[in-house]
């Protein structure tokens, strides 16, 4: 693996890597060689020397999540996604509150400590009290679209969730059906869509995670958090689902709210959440500061919200109890913002930091995702781990979004 150099609020560049690679015992055998090679290098850099318990990166303003999306559900993408990110040191991981997506991102890890024994990061599930943006999918019948459309749903879509119209013919019958609508399990509800679609065919389809069902998935033992995210409007419903969840939350590290930026009325909607919670919270909590929703693949000034809102917070001295994270529009340039504002990790003498840590959705899942869809195209599904050169490239990317904030050593 070629030696790379970085530093804190710098970027690792890309390579094109091209291989083609049919998995045998050979192979196996060169992929334990590769994986040995990148483990020294992930040493090196200072991955395992610099990454810290979770809750600790919490203190020092270091806390690096993932988010998989509360409602991307390709448990392929998913699983190789949670191996490259747990490799380049995140402390949790959040997906989607559903079984199938949970024991993905578990696969993940463990696959991804074979490679390298690092510290494990929490797994989270996402939840909502309400109607919600990230809780959502959309859906068009392609039957309905009309031959001459151009499709701009199909190119504006960040998932690859609406591939092109293929005619396919109907097994003993003159007819045929055409398939090119929305991949269900890959949307994850940014909504683009919407807005382009020259005939106005494509419907939302909205929901709201049963609590039941979510207090079921968080007995299990391999799921440490759990993210709520509300409007702030109604506290009512989200007691109701706090209640729901009834004893199933004693055993978590972390609760985590999720919620946007409620002007005047914010500081007052967090301590109406936090006194729900309080009598049973047994664990940290955090507040998710969602900036501007589901943007940060769109460009540099989509983190602008989110800086400003942890501005706002930060400067509140009569905020609830718990960290505070960014989200919402969080991208390569968000470390930037912070350290322009003076709330980039512990000021000297400090504690805690001001800011626990960053959230990265949409940006970490594009830039990792070009390398996943380049292996799936020469190889088709797979395991990023059988093809170490893929695996490599992948890494380089995810270190150079994740070492911004971790600020790991040169090489």
């Amino acid at each position: 693996m070629a030696a790379l150099s970085f530093s804190c609020n710098s970027a690792i560049s890309r390579s094109q890597v091209q291989v083609k690679v049919n998995p045998s015992n050979n192979n196996n055998i060169n992929n334990g060689r590769s994986h040995h090679t990148m483990k020294s290098f992930l040493k090196s850099v200072g991955v395992t020397s610099i990454v810290t318990p979770p809750q600790l990166s919490l203190q020092n303003g270091n806390w690096v999540k993932l988010i998989c999306g509360a409602s991307f559900e390709d448990v392929v993408d998913i699983r190789n996604l949670s191996l490259v990110y747990t490799l380049a040191g995140v402390d949790c991981i959040d997906c989607a509150a559903d079984a199938s997506v949970v024991t993905a991102v578990n696969q993940g890890i463990e696959a991804a400590l074979e490679i390298l024994p690092i510290r494990r990061p929490w797994v989270m599930i996402s939840v909502n009290d309400d109607q919600d943006l990230h809780f959502r999918k959309a859906e068009f019948d392609p039957d309905d679209c009309p031959s001459d459309c151009s499709r701009p749903c199909e190119l504006v879509c960040p998932a690859s969730a609406i591939p092109p119209i293929k005619e396919i013919s109907t097994a003993g019958r003159d007819s045929t059906n055409k398939t090119g609508g929305v991949i269900t399990e890959r949307c994850y509800g940014c909504g683009r869509c919407f807005p382009v679609c020259p005939y106005d065919k494509i419907r939302e389809m909205t929901y709201i995670r049963d609590s039941k069902a979510t207090a079921k998935l968080l007995q299990r033992n391999d799921v440490d958090a759990i993210e709520i995210h509300t409007s702030g409007r109604q506290s009512s419903l989200f007691k109701e689902l706090w209640d729901g969840l009834g004893d199933s939350t004693e055993h978590l590290r972390l609760v985590a709210v999720s919620m946007p930026y409620t002007g005047d009325t914010m500081i007052s909607t967090m301590k109406s959440m936090y006194s729900v919670m309080e009598p049973r919270l047994c664990c940290l909590n955090l507040w998710q500061l969602d900036g501007r929703p589901m943007s940060g693949d769109i460009g540099r000034g989509a983190t602008k919200q989110s800086i400003a809102f942890a501005v706002h917070l930060a400067a509140a001295a009569d905020r609830p109890h718990g960290f505070l994270q960014l989200a919402g529009g969080t991208n390569a340039h968000t470390v930037n913002g912070l350290s322009k504002e003076g709330l980039f990790q512990k000021a000297h003498g400090a504690d805690f930091s001001l800011i626990g840590g960053i959230a990265y959705g949409g940006y970490a899942r594009k830039i990792v995702g070009r390398v996943l869809s380049s292996m799936a195209s020469e190889h088709g599904l797979g395991r990023i781990e059988d093809y170490p050169q893929f695996l490599e490239e992948a890494l380089k990317e995810a270190l150079g979004l994740v070492g911004t904030v971790k600020c790991y050593n040169l090489v």
